[in-house]
């Protein structure tokens, strides 16, 4: 969960330079743009290849991924800000088309920057999620020693989760294809734009986050636990764990045959006072 939300921040940050406004002329502004849209673009990306790897990891080869966070973090954060900035270090970056980007000048750095990876991470991730899938499945069918409750349980929620998310590598395809197909018309004929393939690369591009909410929101499971309660105790388990383990200090006893006032009123307040009563018997009646 915490990696698909730092997926939503990706992809809530990219959108923003979506709606910047009116197409830039070259400058400061425009070359900020450029780059805004690179980087978000890449961390989108790189966050769905680290959930796709999170989950090959744990279904397919059994790793317990807890250690790795901070490795998808910094992979996820950091890859994309040095691809990012390669094309403003040789000022490639100006306008091209509706958005400020990698200008028509220099059409191999946007193949080598973007779509070649770009393509190339979809067609691993969707071998990724064949081979999770299959895995779940072998998994949920089969039956091996003794029958462990929770552990069937986890095989079938396991298989619950992985369902949503296999739609993720579709979604970059499916709103990658069109900008695809007009850069790729735009390297071949700078000066004859299509008029058609120009509006879908408009309206495919900025979908990524809307995409990827309708692919989280299959998970009915995951909405069911969208309650203000959940959260609270989501929050509190994670900042709030005052858990202690001390040491118990006992107390000193005294132990008296008869108590009477004068003896309570003696002890200190320190002093257990353990009565004896030698009338109770106490009768061995076996395990």
């Amino acid at each position: 969960m915490r990696l698909i939300l730092s997926l939503s921040l990706a992809a809530f940050f990219d959108s923003i330079a979506y709606v910047m406004g009116e197409v830039l002329p070259d400058g400061v502004l425009c070359n900020f743009q450029a780059w805004w849209l690179t980087y978000f673009d890449w961390c989108a990306l790189a966050w769905v290849c680290c959930i796709t790897l999170n989950l090959y990891l744990i279904v397919v080869k059994e790793i317990r991924t807890d250690r790795l966070e901070l490795a998808y973090h910094c992979a996820a954060w950091g890859v994309p800000f040095m691809l990012s900035c390669l094309p403003l270090f040789g000022d490639y970056y100006g306008p091209a088309g509706a958005w400020c980007w990698i200008t028509d000048e220099h059409v191999a750095w946007r193949f080598i920057i973007w779509y070649i990876p770009l393509f190339t991470l979809i067609f691993l991730m969707m071998l990724c999620y064949l081979r999770i899938i299959y895995v779940a499945k072998q998994r949920v069918t089969t039956w091996s020693g003794t029958y462990e409750p929770s552990r069937e349980r986890r095989k079938v929620v396991m298989a619950e989760e992985i369902k949503p998310l296999k739609w993720y590598p579709c979604v970059y395809l499916a709103v990658s294809l069109f900008p695809l197909l007009n850069r790729i018309h735009n390297a071949i004929f700078p000066s004859q734009p299509v008029f058609i393939l120009t509006l879908l690369h408009v309206i495919s591009a900025p979908l990524h986050g809307l995409a990827n909410a309708f692919v989280f929101g299959l998970d009915k499971e995951t909405w069911g636990q969208l309650t203000i309660t959940s959260l609270q105790l989501a929050i509190q388990s994670r900042f709030c764990d005052s858990t202690r383990i001390r040491e118990y200090q006992t107390a000193n006893v005294h132990y008296v045959a008869q108590i009477d006032e004068e003896d309570s009123e003696s002890c200190g307040d320190d002093t257990i006072v353990m009565v004896s009563m030698p009338s109770i018997t106490l009768k061995d009646k076996g395990p």
